[in-house]
């Protein structure tokens, strides 16, 4: 099974070239990833280029799963569900967002779509999130290891990895920063997300982060 991936940016596209698509691989589904822009593009990108690509990716290859990676933190009113999203639970926040992707989606490509082909996930609140899985990763992937208590007491006070929120100062890369400026994102090797991600390994992050465990899920049994 192949599996398109459009992503928000080469973090996103790092992390599933060298953690999620070797893992989902064994079971013969293949991600590939695929940065949505312009290269060198930043996030926050306007969903009616989102929505472009999307289409574009199911109609290139009917054969093919297209589904999608990118943060919540940052997502602006172009997005749909988004403002209706505000204020609700994380949880009633991601359905809305990813119906209201979904009918969007079922909208351009007709009635005669196969709806199964298109799976929207949208991470709460940041991808950064994940790597909250692993405090202890963290702080040796940075080499300091008395980080490694500060974001375990951050994943306690916020109650689980995915309730970091999406303020400013407290979006879940914001808090890595504030105790380790030098947080590097991107696919070089010297780009420390997807390499903690690595070390801590998908099925623990599954196991820390129940969103992302369902989009995973969903992935996982396409090759059933």
């Amino acid at each position: 099974m192949r599996v398109l991936v459009l992503v928000e940016g080469p973090t996103e596209r790092a992390i599933i070239d060298n953690v999620f698509a070797p893992d989902l691989g064994l079971r013969d589904i293949f991600l590939y990833p695929r940065v949505v822009g312009k290269p060198g593009h930043k996030g926050g990108n306007n969903f009616a280029h989102v929505r472009k690509e999307l289409t574009a990716l199911i109609k290139q290859e009917p054969d093919s799963i297209v589904t999608m990676l990118f943060d919540y933190y940052g997502l602006d009113s172009s997005w749909p569900g988004v403002s209706e999203s505000k204020g609700e639970s994380a949880d009633n926040a991601l359905m809305i967002i990813k119906r209201s992707i979904a009918d969007a989606i079922m909208l351009d490509m007709g009635p005669n779509f196969n709806s199964a082909r298109f799976i929207p996930y949208v991470q709460f609140f940041e991808i950064e999130s994940l790597l909250f899985a692993g405090p202890d990763e963290m702080a040796r992937v940075f080499d300091k290891p008395n980080l490694e208590t500060i974001f375990k007491q951050i994943v306690t006070d916020c109650g689980g990895c995915e309730k970091i929120n999406d303020n400013y100062d407290t979006a879940p890369s914001n808090r890595i920063r504030k105790h380790f400026p030098r947080y590097k994102k991107g696919r070089g090797v010297n780009a420390q997300a997807w390499r903690i991600a690595q070390h801590i390994g998908v099925e623990r992050i599954r196991k820390q982060c129940p969103k992302f465990n369902q989009w995973f899920t969903s992935l996982e049994r396409l090759g059933t």
